[in-house]
């Protein structure tokens, strides 16, 4: 073992569980999988620990945030965030809010929308957080306003209303819901400040003391990946358990001196961002600086500087955000040592990191501090708020989603040359808001919650070392030879072997006789290839030869990689001048691509891949 892998495992010994996990291989070909470790009791809901750091850290900093990358951050103590989530919560029992007429917030992360949240879960009343693409990229509002019916919110809590004017009059006839902004001279609309200075009631105490493990906290809506939208029933127990399970695979968690810091971006529209991120935080009496960027063009600037400004414990992304990390990391040397001498390990979720992307991080962590940056990962999804495994060691490559937490089963089913997942807990959502056949049909007879993942041992003889996201069941398709493709996987091999041109690949050729790839292309990365200005579009970039030559080279490698066989590689490539579209369901906020909307939406790219006579696509020399 080396100096640097001897370190790195000292670290992680400091700071994760030792996974016991145990596998009962049934007659019926199925393996059930479990960590031996009981989960220990957890807190009743998530008031409890609010109420708990309020009286124990009351002048600690619970929330940080700021308007720009050059104002000071405004902060929020654990004791200030109580007394006015109380008030708020004063606001919204006398409004008459309840399960049927639940909270819904509109805007982006904020400390006002956290702690009108948290009003509302305080006293028992679910919260809706709803991606603000809905309202503020879409051009026809259909999922907004099929949201909004379903939920007939009693009120709506937006940080302006000027930018989500058209949104309002789209949902206006739907609801009779109370409008709240954040801002104090918003109209019509009721400001926030006002909902805050609500005195509190006897009625507060009294309907928190009446919260249990079944009450329901929020309705989060899936991001439609394979299907339209649908508002997930996540309970108290769902949330608690979660964090419960989070703290003994994290087991630095516990250590009283180790207060989580967390720098994030993360929307709270989805469960990553919510359900983990913020509740991490708030369980274990952290602090969270709410980011105002994201890894996007023109945003992520505000991320690299809040990054300049705080320090965090753990550093959570999507692969799409590390791959803009990495390059701002070799650009700025200060940066690049604060980053690896004060994180303790890099988290990344919600889609497999490209090999490329790890062997980045990695190597720059041992060049700057000496030591490898622990990579870690887990998965699972809304409907088990989010954990279901976690992959608390270090794997030996990415994609590695870990083993069953404390307290979760996984049921392994044989389908074809895959396993399909199924997962059993406290932490699985009992249905859908008002679907009661979706919700049947989401189950198997033993309970077993049916996501639509696959996956595969690490290890078969050794369950502890882990499982490896194998793709959606419903993506994958045979070619006309008969050979399965593997979608998620080649999605991301792909991704590898044509870096950094490719932001992301929809995987094609369903029924035909070869992989095609539709490729959405890291504008940035081809403009510098190609020596464009940045003024340069998106058209012009993708026609240019360098560019195309590029493609074709990663095309070769990818081969060369996979030994040639039919699946496992595409012949042809065909760049997409137009990005992923939110209002045509191809991509959500957090930048997962949806596979089979993209290929719906854009036959006519897929029919040019199949046209022979095409000038347009880039084919596989050789």
């Amino acid at each position: 073992m080396t100096s640097a892998a001897a370190h790195r495992q000292d670290s992680l010994e400091s700071l994760f569980a030792t996974p016991d996990i145990v596998a009962d291989r049934r007659a019926d070909g199925s393996v059930w999988l479990k960590s031996t470790t009981p989960l220990q009791p957890y807190a009743r809901c998530v008031g409890d620990w609010l109420e708990q750091w309020g009286r124990q850290t009351p002048d600690k900093a619970f929330l940080g945030e700021r308007s720009s990358v050059d104002a000071p951050w405004t902060t929020l103590t654990y004791k200030d965030a109580l007394r006015q989530v109380r008030a708020a919560a004063a606001w919204i029992l006398a409004q008459g809010l309840n399960a049927e007429r639940p909270l819904v917030v509109l805007s982006d992360n904020s400390i006002d929308h956290a702690l009108f949240a948290l009003a509302a879960m305080h006293v028992g009343v679910p919260v809706a957080s709803l991606s603000p693409a809905y309202s503020l990229m879409s051009k026809d509002f259909d999922k907004l306003k099929s949201m909004i019916s379903l939920l007939d919110p009693g009120a709506i809590y937006v940080s302006s209303t000027k930018p989500f004017a058209p949104a309002l009059a789209a949902i206006k006839p739907l609801h009779s819901a109370k409008i709240v902004s954040g801002e104090s001279d918003s109209g019509d609309a009721i400001s926030f400040r006002s909902v805050i200075a609500t005195p509190e009631t006897p009625a507060v105490a009294k309907a928190f003391a009446a919260i249990g493990p079944d009450t329901i906290a929020k309705f989060l809506f899936t991001s439609g990946s394979t299907g339209t939208p649908k508002a997930v029933i996540n309970t108290q127990r769902m949330l608690t358990s979660s964090q419960q399970a989070r703290a003994q695979t994290w087991s630095f968690l516990e250590n009283p001196q180790s207060d989580p810091v967390i720098l994030d971006w993360l929307p709270w529209s989805h469960t990553f961002g919510a359900n983990h991120n913020f509740n991490l935080v708030l369980r274990n009496g952290g602090t969270l600086y709410i980011d105002g960027g994201k890894p996007a063009p023109g945003l992520f600037a505000t991320s690299l500087a809040n990054l300049r400004s705080v320090t965090p414990t753990v550093y959570f992304n999507v692969p799409r955000g590390f791959d803009m990390l990495i390059a701002a990391l070799r650009g700025d040397e200060e940066l690049r040592r604060r980053f690896f001498a004060g994180v303790k390990f890099a988290f990344y979720a919600g889609a497999a990191l490209p090999q490329n992307l790890w062997d980045a991080m990695e190597a720059m962590s041992i060049e700057t501090v000496g030591r490898a940056l622990p990579m870690v990962s887990a998965w699972g999804s809304t409907e088990t708020s989010p954990l279901a495994t976690d992959c608390h060691f270090q794997a030996r490559r990415s994609g590695n989603i870990g083993v069953p937490i404390p307290g979760t089963e996984l049921k392994l089913l044989p389908s074809g040359d895959k396993l399909e997942v199924r997962v059993r807990g406290p932490n699985v959502t009992p249905g859908y808001w008002k679907a009661p056949e979706l919700t049947a049909q989401a189950f198997d007879t033993d309970g077993f919650y049916l996501i639509g993942d696959a996956a595969r041992f690490a290890d078969p003889d050794r369950p502890e070392l882990g499982l490896f996201f194998d793709g959606r069941v419903a993506e994958d398709f045979k070619l006309n030879s008969g050979t399965w493709v593997s979608v998620g996987t080649l999605r991301v091999a792909g991704i590898t072997a044509l870096a950094p041109l490719a932001q992301d690949i929809v995987v094609s050729g369903h029924g035909g006789d070869q992989v095609r790839f539709l490729v959405f292309p890291n504008v940035v990365a081809c403009r510098a290839l190609a020596g464009l200005p940045d003024s340069a579009d998106a058209s012009e970039v993708i026609g240019n030869e360098s560019v195309r030559a590029g493609i074709a080279s990663g095309l070769v490698k990818l081969r060369g990689q996979t030994g040639g066989g039919s699946s496992a590689y595409a012949t042809r490539a065909l760049l997409l001048a137009e990005p992923a579209s939110v209002d045509g369901g191809e991509i959500t906020d957090k930048g997962y691509i949806n596979q089979r909307a993209v290929l719906t939406r854009r036959a006519k790219a897929v029919a040019i891949l199949e046209d022979d006579a095409s000038t347009e696509w880039i084919g596989c020399p050789g």
